[in-house]
Order: C-alpha cells, then structure tokens, then sequence
C-alpha cells in the first residue's frame, strides 16, 4: 500500500472527474485522478452539445481557449417518417451572455483540455490504468486498488460513467436495469467547412443542434441527432433499450437507414467516416439516481444518473460539470472538519438540492414515463406528416377547410389518445 494518502482520489476523467479534481487542486488539495482510457475523453463518444453555464461559472470565459467546435445557434426538431419531414427551425441571432451559451464539441479534444487546466493548478493525473477495487476499512471507503497498487485517499469520488461497477461493489448503485437506458450509436463523417456552412446554412463558427423523432428509432422511444462540428458531423441515434427487442431492425440497421433518409443523406454526401462508436446512455432521470454519498465516498456525473431527455434537447454535460463541482466542494467542506464520514460530506446532497440538477430532475421527473408512449414516435410524426402533405398538395380537387383536413388526421390517432397524450405531455414537463 502507498505510503502517500490524497485528500481525494477521483475515478474518472470524464467532465465530471476533470472538474471536480480542478476544483480541488484549485484550493490547494492533494487529488489524483485515474483514468482506465489512454487520455482523458478517450472512451467518450466523439461530439455533442455542451450547455455553458455551469463550466462558465468555475473557469470564466473558457470558451476563448477550449477545444470547442462551433456556438450553437440554430435548433431544429424534426417529425420523421421513412419518406417524409416536418420541421420546427429556430435560428438565434440575437446577442447572449456567456452562460447563456452553447457549443459543439468533441470529447475527445475538450476532455484533454479539461484535464490540463486541472494539471495546471496541481491535480496529478495518471491514464491507462483500471480501478479494480474499492478499497474499505472498517465501513469507510479509505482508497483504491488499481494496477496491483493500493492507493489510499481521505475520500474517493466515482465519476467512473454510466456503468459505475465501483458504485456496484460498494452497494450504493443498484444493477442498472434495460428500462432505465437507451443505446446510441454516433457516427463522425467528415466534410470540408464550407460545405458544412452552405448546408447547414450557417455564418462562420456558427452551429446547429437538430433533433429528429420518429423513424430514425423505428419508432421506438428514441430519436436521431446531428450536431456540426468545424470539419465533421456528429450524427447518430439513440433507441430506449427496453423497446429494443421488439424491433425489427438492429441499431447499426437503424442509423444506415436513417443516414440514407432523402432529409438526412444530401446533407453527409461526400463525407468521410472517422469514427464510430456505441454507448449506453441513462435516460430514467431522477427515478434512477443513487445513493450519493457514504463514508469516505461520493458517486457524480452520470455514474449517478445524472441525464435528462426533454425531448427537445438532451442535456447530460452541464449536469455532469455542476455534480463534479459540488463533490468537490463537500470535500473541501470536510477537509476544513477532518471529518470525511457520510456526515462529513453531506453538503453534496444539499448542494446538488440546491442547484439546477435536482431541480430540473424534479421538474421532469413523470417525463421518462411520458415518453415510453410508442404513439410519440409513431403516430404523432406520420399525422403531423400527413397533415402537411394535405395542406401543400394541389391536384385540382376541390380545396377542404382547414379544420376538416385538421379533424380527418386527427381521426387516425384517435381524439381521446390526443387528450390524453397532451394532458400526460403538458403536467410531465
């Protein structure tokens, strides 16, 4: 066993771990962080959309150096069939501060930057080394056992994803069950930046965030996304895993057909794949969050559960980035005391009940349960469909009123489920 005991030993490199340790070291603690990837953002999925708030609160202006791609500034939802779209398109010219940003990024790029500034203000950061145990004395955590060596620690925070193993050993997260997850699969295709600009119809480093629901999950809960990058696309799909036996078709099938889409395949023609990867993704939101906090230990990020699907936008980094400053600063807390028990480091559930996190959690709590409605990602895209293609087909039959052509699709879904949907849809979020 090490002779050399941290005030905190941090499982995981991901935004979470990076921040918490950079919040540490800040202050003048002795933090190591431990990650099992070759670098820092190295087992993370490639792309995504980071709210700012939350980094812009710790590292003011951090846009200005981070690897960041583009600031997003154009939002689309899309309802999909396999032959048609309809579209929701925002487009946001008007001036924001900087927490009411947001940007594109690769995890990859940003991740290694992340922990840098954390190595600049003192963290100590090791890479290709797995935690394979918890070490425990007495009920409190009091290090880890990685790569033979027992490293001790005054506490450990696991920020170690969405498979938190560790948090499994220890008792304090129960075996993630399928109903509580989706899988995504990504793809990176690389285009020139003009030709991402022309298509995307975008100035400069301007970005866009696009959504689409319906035909890109078969249907299933679930959707497709595409984010810009400065050179490259992110796009990919997510489908709930509980849905995912009843499907005919395999995720790797879902993504070829969705990047073969007639809205989606002129937009990637030409690119060049460089990556592709699959990950498993928290989507039950407060209903599957941990215990948080014992004796010498604390769980972040999305080892917690901290993710949210609201439909219109998915936010998991922005959350994972608060977490990992509130762990931080309960361990300080504690430091200040010397007292390193559950006790001792209870200002992380109440700073987390104080924040954002728990409370949009709580905001969107009944929402996981209101999207496991298939007529979401079925019904509702054909009939928004189907009502646009009447409203714009002329043939030289007689024109409908509006509210007949509005009535007859209706119909098809059935009055009562679009009560009912509605009413579940408006109370849930």
């Amino acid at each position: 066993m090490s002779e050399e005991s941290f005030d905190a030993i941090i499982v995981g490199a991901g935004l979470a771990g990076s921040v918490a340790a950079y919040v540490l070291a800040k202050e003048g603690a002795d933090v190591l962080v431990i990650e099992r990837g070759n670098y820092a953002g190295s087992k993370n999925m490639t792309g995504g959309r980071l709210y700012s708030h939350s980094l812009e609160r710790i590292i003011p202006g951090f846009a200005k150096e981070a690897a960041i791609e583009r600031k997003v500034t154009k939002e689309k939802v899309t309802f999909l069939t396999d032959d048609t779209g309809v579209t929701l398109d925002y487009h946001n010219g008007r001036e924001q501060t900087a927490i009411e940003e947001s940007y594109t990024l690769l995890r990859g790029d940003f991740d290694q930057w992340l922990m840098g500034k954390a190595e600049e203000v003192g963290a100590q950061f090791i890479s290709g080394i797995r935690v394979d145990e918890i070490l425990v004395q007495d009920g409190k955590v009091i290090g880890v056992k990685a790569d033979g060596d027992e490293l001790t620690a005054k506490s450990v925070i696991l920020a170690e994803g969405v498979n938190p193993v560790l948090g499994e050993q220890l008792g304090m997260v129960k075996r993630v069950k399928s109903d509580a997850m989706a899988v995504g699969a990504k793809e990176l295709i690389e285009l020139p930046e003009q030709v991402i600009r022309d298509r995307f119809n975008l100035n400069d480093d301007e970005g866009c965030a696009w959504l689409f629901a319906g035909s890109p999950a078969n249907g299933l809960m679930g959707g497709g996304f595409i984010y810009t990058n400065k050179s490259s696309v992110s796009l990919g799909i997510v489908c709930g895993l509980h849905d995912i036996g009843s499907s005919n078709k395999t995720v790797p099938q879902m993504l070829e057909d969705f990047k073969n889409h007639a809205m989606i395949k002129p937009l990637i023609e030409g690119g060049k794949l460089i990556e592709y990867s699959g990950h498993v993704v928290p989507e039950a939101g407060i209903h599957m969050v941990p215990k948080l906090v014992d004796d010498g230990v604390l769980i972040t990020g999305d080892a917690a559960g901290f993710c949210l699907n609201i439909g219109y936008t998915v936010r998991g980094m922005d959350l994972a980035i608060a977490s990992g400053e509130a762990a931080a600063k309960a361990v300080l807390a504690a430091r200040d005391k010397n007292d390193f028990s559950a006790q001792g480091l209870s200002s992380y559930q109440t700073l987390l009940e104080d924040s954002f996190i728990m409370k949009d959690l709580n905001l969107y709590k009944e929402l996981p349960k209101f999207m496991e409605n298939p007529r979401i990602f079925n019904q509702y895209p054909k009939m928004v469909a189907d009502i646009m293609q009447s409203m714009f087909t002329v043939d030289g039959s007689p024109s409908q009123p509006i509210r007949k052509t509005l009535m007859k699709h209706c119909k098809e879904v059935g009055y009562m489920n679009l009560i009912k949907d509605g009413f579940k849809g408006v109370t849930s979020i």
